[in-house]
């Protein structure tokens, strides 16, 4: 028996048994995270100087690719790091840092991207109000609102999940640190507190989802109502990348946490952590590329500039 005060380091799950498996996953991680680093990066870059670029979307887009940047950042290089020197490790205060950032990040995120539905209501919906909804002031105070709801949402599940007494090993069943896997090494039945926390964030989620939707609902309704067929693509394209990045966040999101025991398997979750916390940074440049021809102009542009 041993408690959290007596735990130094935790234990990750091992991505594979045999060392060319091992540094196979390696590969796949190094090409995944520079995929991210390279496609956020110049969105940063594009909307960061593209003046013609300035604007409430493109804002927020920025602030995307920037919690993307760090949410893959906060657990993939761990994991690459103890893929190639055939390690588990992962010191108790590593394992609370990369908690706290993962969850800023990944809670900014989903912030983020109802802020970005909101943008395209108000865009499509009421478009004589969109100077005044969305000005440079009302978007700074909602992105400040988003990273600063991250924050707190996270340093309040850290805190409160490492003060359970540990008793349980130090094994976690996962590549990198989450609260599931930490309140199964808990031995006291305080962990319920933690667990209403969690539904309570559930319920705040499911808040965001239902609004998601709903906006959608008045967003379509907006467009097919558009006389021409031109109107209606340009209106549909500037939507269905954000649509496609809520679906693509929420879809792995929810088959990672809510799928039925009896599809449990080790590799099974392993691959489905992958796919909810590792591919949508990467994809999520992609898919607002393919899209949005301004965008894509001007990473091209970008692109250009690096290689001359």
């Amino acid at each position: 028996m041993s408690n959290s005060s007596s735990i130094s380091h935790f234990l990750l799950l091992a991505l594979a048994d045999t060392r060319q498996l091992q540094l196979l996953h390696f590969c796949l991680f190094l090409g995944i995270s520079l995929a991210a680093l390279l496609g956020n990066g110049l969105i940063i870059s594009a909307v960061a100087c593209g003046h013609h670029l300035h604007t409430p979307m493109f804002f927020f887009l920025l602030n995307l690719a920037l919690s993307d940047l760090g949410s893959i950042c906060t657990t993939v290089p761990k994991a690459m790091h103890n893929s190639l020197w055939d390690t588990r490790n992962i010191s108790y205060t590593g394992c609370a840092a990369q908690l706290f950032f993962f969850l800023f990040f990944i809670s900014a995120e989903f912030c983020l991207l109802t802020i970005m539905c909101y943008d395209r209501y108000v865009s499509i919906c009421k478009p004589l109000h969109y100077g005044t909804l969305l000005g440079s002031r009302a978007c700074a105070h909602m992105a400040a609102a988003a990273w600063a709801s991250g924050f707190l949402y996270s340093l309040l599940h850290t805190a409160n999940t490492f003060s359970l007494p540990l008793c349980h090993g130090n094994a976690l069943g996962q590549f990198f640190c989450e609260i599931p896997q930490i309140l199964k090494l808990s031995c006291s039945k305080s962990y319920l507190r933690e667990l209403g926390l969690i539904a309570v964030s559930a319920c705040l989620v499911f808040g965001c989802f239902v609004f998601i939707v709903f906006s959608y609902v008045q967003i379509f309704r907006a467009v097919l109502r558009i006389p021409s067929e031109q109107g209606q693509h340009k209106a549909f394209s500037t939507c269905l990348p954000h649509l496609a990045v809520v679906s693509l966040f929420l879809s792995t999101g929810t088959f990672a946490h809510l799928k039925p025991p009896s599809m449990s398997s080790p590799s099974l979750d392993l691959s489905v952590s992958v796919l909810y916390s590792v591919v949508p940074p990467a994809l999520n440049p992609l898919i607002y590329s393919l899209r949005n021809q301004e965008l894509k102009a001007a990473v091209s542009s970008q692109l250009t500039g690096f290689m001359l």
